[in-house]
């Protein structure tokens, strides 16, 4: 061994006659599916407990693929999720868990706790995966509150503490800095976050299910709402909600037996993208390049994946739990280049009928704020023909979750 200082050492390297080289499994599309989703009901104040929630959200997933609950064998939650998989594989009656597991931080986390359903299912540690988020995010732990750390460096491994003292305390402020910093240097405007808000609007005022189905809003409600985070006004911030969502993910050979047709799971992909920095989302900030966010390095591996291109997309979820999220996304995706974006987003691509309809249950700026699990849930309901705004002849559905430090994604296809 050679120290890698490149000073002598007395120790001799071992001989070496043979080399083996061993190429890493490549991903094989379309093995598994999305056999079975649930949701609770959404609402500002549930008046039952998270785990109420996410066994509600559960039976529906496991009813709607022609399950029952003894036939799930694993259980996937989000690192955020206060239900424990053994408080649901209990509340359900599942009695043999062979799997379980998380994933996360957070919000990036969604699309990734599917791709580590399918990792699960294809190494043989399960068979039929229940994927599920939960939370009373309005009545009980309100997640975009702001928090002040205490404690040493790196506390909650979030480096919260060096940025507190200088009032950031939120997610809200911390997009507020981004969306500011890409009005000034890459042309974001302030009609094309109001488009974006306008457009998730619409698409919950034609779902029942929608925290906001009976409140429509024009471009009058929106500039004059309030301003929470200067530039970002109190409809550039997504829902506070109570509810529940849930997946049920099986391969491909069982899920074509099962009850609904099901969504392929064509490719997954996750990543932080190169020098994500330290803690959980501030020190993003102190990037030199704010072009772009994870997702660039995630959409590269997921349409690799997939042999497919941004172009056979047909829908996209993409995670709004700002405005700013799904501008930054669409160039991140490679929709449009980020000089364009702005454009791009007024220039009716992002409604149904347009180039790329997005978030066609209402996302989590009208639907609900399920971290985005919800996303998913909407866009099997695309591949399967039922949502409440289907776009016709939608074969490909893109599934994005995406806030730093890290990001997740999925491409469904139809079977």
């Amino acid at each position: 061994m050679t120290p890698t200082n490149g000073a002598a050492s007395n120790v001799a390297a071992p001989s070496r006659t043979t080399t083996t080289t061993t190429s890493a499994p490549r991903w094989t599309p379309d093995l598994c599916a999305i056999a079975g989703i649930g949701t609770s009901a959404y609402s500002k104040a549930s008046g039952t407990s998270v785990t109420d929630l996410a066994a509600e959200a559960a039976l529906a997933a496991i009813r709607d693929a022609g399950l029952e609950p003894g036939d799930i064998d694993g259980l996937i939650r989000s690192d955020y999720d206060e239900v424990s998989q053994v408080a649901l594989a209990d509340a359900l009656g599942a009695d043999d868990i062979a799997y379980w597991g998380q994933n996360g931080p957070g919000g990036s986390g969604p699309a990734a706790m599917v791709g580590q359903a399918v990792a699960a299912i294809l190494s043989g540690q399960a068979t039929t995966v229940l994927v599920y988020r939960a939370l009373n995010g309005r009545s009980g732990r309100r997640l975009g509150k702001g928090v002040v750390a205490d404690g040493g460096v790196g506390g909650a491994s979030s480096y919260l503490e060096l940025f507190s003292p200088y009032g950031m305390t939120s997610p809200g402020q911390f997009f507020a800095m981004l969306t500011r910093r890409h009005m000034e240097e890459y042309g974001l405007t302030s009609e094309a976050l109001a488009e974006i808000a306008m457009v998730c609007r619409r698409r919950a005022n034609a779902n029942p299910a929608a925290q906001m189905y009976e409140r429509t809003m024009g471009p009058d409600e929106y500039y004059d709402s309030r301003m929470i985070a200067d530039p970002l006004r109190l409809f550039d911030f997504c829902l506070e909600t109570d509810g529940a969502a849930a997946l049920v993910v099986t391969t491909t050979e069982r899920a074509r037996d099962l009850a609904q047709p099901p969504a392929l799971i064509r490719s997954v992909a996750q990543g932080t993208g190169q020098r994500v920095g330290p803690g959980q989302m501030y020190p993003v900030l102190m990037g030199e390049d704010l072009r772009t966010l994870t997702s660039r390095r995630v959409a590269q591996r997921l349409f690799e994946r997939a042999g497919m291109s941004p172009s056979d997309v047909d829908v996209a979820q993409l995670y709004d739990c700002f405005t700013v999220t799904v501008y930054l996304q669409l160039a991140d995706y490679g929709f449009c280049d980020l000089a364009d974006a702005s454009d791009f987003a007024v220039s009716g691509a992002l409604d149904l009928g347009g180039k790329l309809p997005i978030n066609t249950a209402g996302g989590q700026l009208s639907e609900a704020y399920i971290h985005g699990m919800n996303h998913i849930v909407e866009g099997v309901r695309q591949i399967r023909g039922t949502s409440t705004s289907q776009v016709p002849g939608a074969e490909v559905s893109l599934v994005t979750s995406a806030p730093p430090p890290g990001a997740s994604a999925l491409l469904l296809v139809a079977s």
